[in-house]
């Protein structure tokens, strides 16, 4: 199973909330309470963010974040690149040097095709298309108590 780290999970969903009004300025407490993470590891992230362009910042009373560029031009890949750096899903794909068996490895080549094609893939959603909204992920149906009640 490949799974992102969880900061580059909460990064998006930090920069889709940041997108879902581009002309809101946010500050990390507002931004934490609405996305319901962890206010210190929302100002963390954003610092991450804001280093690597996706969004600005502005200090001060009326100050926050914002994206940087239309959500339209940011794909995820760049989003999990500015918490977790590049893309490698084995040691040979991003520290050569690291791994013992680099000088005899047969899967090596492959290896290197199968991380430029999960980085193309994260580089073909935008922040935009994750915008849109998702029929499965529609309003969860009330359950009322007598129907949770045990017979």
């Amino acid at each position: 199973m490949i799974i992102l780290s969880k900061l580059a999970d909460y990064a998006v969903i930090i920069a889709t909330h940041l997108g879902t009004e581009p002309e809101r300025q946010l500050t990390a407490a507002v931004l934490a309470k609405e996305s319901k993470l962890p206010r210190a590891t929302v100002a963390k992230v954003l610092k991450a963010l804001a280093h690597a362009g996706i969004v600005t910042g502005a200090r001060g009373a009326a100050g926050g974040y914002r994206l940087a560029r239309p959500a339209a031009s940011i794909s995820i890949a760049e989003l999990v690149a500015a918490i977790d750096g590049a893309i490698g899903l084995t040691q040979c794909t991003s520290h050569v040097l690291d791994c013992e068996r680099s000088g005899f490895c047969r899967t090596r080549p492959h290896w290197h095709r199968i991380n430029q094609a999960v980085g193309t893939a994260l580089g073909a959603v935008t922040l935009a298309d994750m915008l849109v909204p998702f029929a499965g992920f529609g309003p969860r149906p009330s359950i009322a108590p007598e129907e949770t009640a045990a017979p």
